[in-house]
């Protein structure tokens, strides 16, 4: 039997990489076919300013037309708690956005739009995708995209 937990695929969004001053990160699309729930995680690492962009958008074609659907930029939609959500800031060093789709009636294509601001140093960050709730249940670790699956 398959726990819920275990019944996911990751996806690399944008990888580690340099520190980003004033320029957006490049990302990798999300294809969310035979999946019907998305989270989408990213990760700051030292900020020296807040960010210029960042929000979640959907397409139905591959690579073109990707526009940011309601409660999904974090520069003024209203996040999960009912709060005004805003851009990370100089001050957000090591935090997380998340951001978690219900799937079902939705694109299929995802990707996140995110611009780091002019800062003096820039703004690490990166970001990966958790796909549940899938038609099958991915079993290999590379069906789930990892590396190695460990358990006990």
């Amino acid at each position: 039997m398959t726990v819920h937990a275990q019944n996911f695929k990751l996806v690399k969004v944008t990888p580690p990489q340099v520190i980003v001053d004033d320029a957006a990160w490049t990302t990798t699309e999300i294809d969310t076919l035979g999946f019907d729930y998305l989270t989408v995680v990213l990760h700051l690492g030292a900020t020296d300013i807040a960010m210029a962009a960042c929000a979640l958008q959907s397409s139905n074609t591959s690579g073109s037309g990707f526009a940011t659907p309601a409660l999904l930029d974090t520069d003024g939609d209203t996040d999960a708690d009912g709060n005004a959500a805003t851009l990370p800031t100089a001050t957000d060093d090591n935090g997380f956005v998340i951001w978690e789709v219900d799937l079902r009636g939705r694109d299929r294509y995802w990707d996140l739009s995110i611009t780091a601001g002019d800062g003096t140093n820039g703004t690490y960050a990166t970001a990966f995708a958790m796909l549940t709730r899938g038609d099958e249940t991915p079993t290999t670790a590379a069906e789930r995209g990892a590396l190695n699956v460990l358990r006990v």
